[in-house]
């Protein structure tokens, strides 16, 4: 592996959403207010700095937006849909066929955040717990004050997000070469 040891996986289950759906949960804490990881969740200037995708809009209200991935050799704009939005405590959207939904609870003047990514296709489970985390940990950086910027495609590899989907893999009991 080159670059950074991305450390253990965050906590998270996988389990089965209805026919030929799978959710992946992982927990994430920080030393943040739910109002401040809320503003990072929602805004499109903030999620450049932490997410793989930036919206047309702040996602704060209902309805339709547009989610345009990060890092790649072209932009790809794909639809999404804030299907719920209490804030700061409660983030749905669709983004494309995938449903993603963000729990914020304060804990001990910090948030404790769940996210619950719900999708297609089974084998994907450690890539996207991989991908995630690496989001997460830019996104602590970004409200520590020392925003990094989103790390997505081969910065997500030099990141050790290879080590880190292996990882995921082991403890969600998925074969990611499938």
């Amino acid at each position: 592996m080159t670059g950074r040891d991305p450390g253990p996986p965050l906590p998270a289950t996988l389990g089965p959403a209805g026919e030929d759906r799978w959710v992946l949960v992982l927990e994430r804490s920080f030393d943040h207010p739910p109002a401040e990881v809320w503003a990072a969740l929602v805004e499109p200037g903030r999620q450049a700095e932490w997410a793989p995708f930036r919206s047309d809009r702040d996602l704060s209200s209902l309805g339709p937006a547009t989610l345009t991935m990060l890092g790649g050799d072209e932009e790809v704009a794909l639809p999404g849909d804030v299907t719920a939005a209490t804030p700061p405590r409660l983030l749905e959207h669709r983004w494309d066929a995938d449903l993603v939904r963000w729990e914020l609870d304060e804990v001990d003047g910090g948030t404790l955040l769940t996210l619950r990514h719900t999708f297609g296709d089974r084998p994907w489970a450690p890539s996207y717990g991989a991908g995630w985390q690496i989001c997460l940990d830019t996104l602590q950086l970004l409200l520590d004050g020392t925003p990094r910027g989103s790390v997505v495609g081969e910065a997500a590899m030099e990141w050790g997000w290879q080590a880190l989907r292996d990882r995921y893999a082991a403890l969600l009991g998925v074969d990611p070469e499938r």
